[in-house]
């Protein structure tokens, strides 16, 4: 018994690709940087020295005429009021001149002594020259400074060099049929 023969044989398909190929650039971005700077603003005062030696010169010459003449004539006054206050007991001692010891010399006998004239000066003290420092602090301002930053984006320049793509038949598919041998001589 004979058979029949069938062979096949496949197709094949090439395919030969070389893929594409990009080319990417970016030129660099432009940067515009503008700077401010801080500034300080310090203002400083000179400090104020005053002295009042108004008390000191008082109390060495009197000071000057106003107050020197105030002094006396206080002083004056005072004086006079004592001169009369000494006279009226002069005098009530002169009333009772029975009594010992109020005698005329005895009552006017004391008399002699002067006044001192009233004090015309002021007092003296260590405190009497009074100095005054007067300090004013520095102002200080600061202006904060700043970064003013501009920048300029270039988009991407983007290139697509196209690949081959080759596709063929390498083989292309077959069937044969191998029939079976026939005897021929009968």
């Amino acid at each position: 018994m004979q058979i029949l023969q069938i062979r096949q044989t496949p197709g094949l398909i090439s395919i030969d690709a070389d893929p594409g190929s990009y080319s990417i650039s970016q030129p660099k971005a432009d940067l515009n940087i503008q700077t401010r700077k801080g500034e300080w603003e310090i203002r400083q005062y000179q400090p104020e020295l005053s002295i009042d030696q108004s008390k000191a010169r008082a109390a060495y010459d009197g000071g000057n005429y106003l107050e020197m003449n105030q002094r006396i004539y206080s002083g004056i006054q005072q004086l006079y009021l004592q001169g009369i206050a000494n006279r009226v007991e002069q005098g009530n001692r002169m009333a009772e001149f029975f009594k010992p010891g109020n005698t005329i010399a005895n009552v006017y006998g004391q008399d002699w002594k002067p006044r001192s004239f009233p004090e015309f000066r002021g007092p003296a003290s260590m405190d009497n020259v009074d100095v005054r420092i007067e300090t004013t602090p520095p102002s200080i301002e600061y202006h904060k400074g700043g970064v003013d930053i501009q920048v300029e984006v270039h988009k991407p320049e983007i290139e697509y060099m196209r690949g081959k793509l080759d596709i063929y038949m390498q083989q292309y598919p077959s069937v044969q049929y191998i029939p079976p041998e026939i005897d021929r001589a009968v």
